[in-house]
C-alpha cells in the first residue's frame, strides 16, 4: 500500500511512546496478513480522514 494512502487515512496516528506513526485500524489476522505482505491492493479498513466532514454536517 502506498505510505500517501496510510497518510490521509484516519488510524493513521502518532504513538508518542515509540515516536512513530502507527495503523490503529482494527483488523482481524487474516487482514493483518494480507497488510503486512503488501500482497493487498489497498487496506481494507482505509476511510480517509475530512476534519471539514463535521461542518458540512452542521451546515
Amino acid at each position: 500500500m502506498p505510505d500517501n494512502l496510510c497518510e490521509s487515512c484516519m488510524y493513521y496516528t502518532y504513538d508518542e511512546e515509540a515516536d512513530c506513526y502507527v495503523c490503529d485500524a482494527d483488523l482481524d489476522q487474516d487482514e493483518e496478513f494480507v497488510y503486512m505482505t503488501g500482497k493487498g491492493d489497498v487496506c481494507p479498513c482505509y476511510n480517509p480522514y475530512d476534519e471539514y466532514g463535521t461542518v458540512r454536517k452542521q451546515n
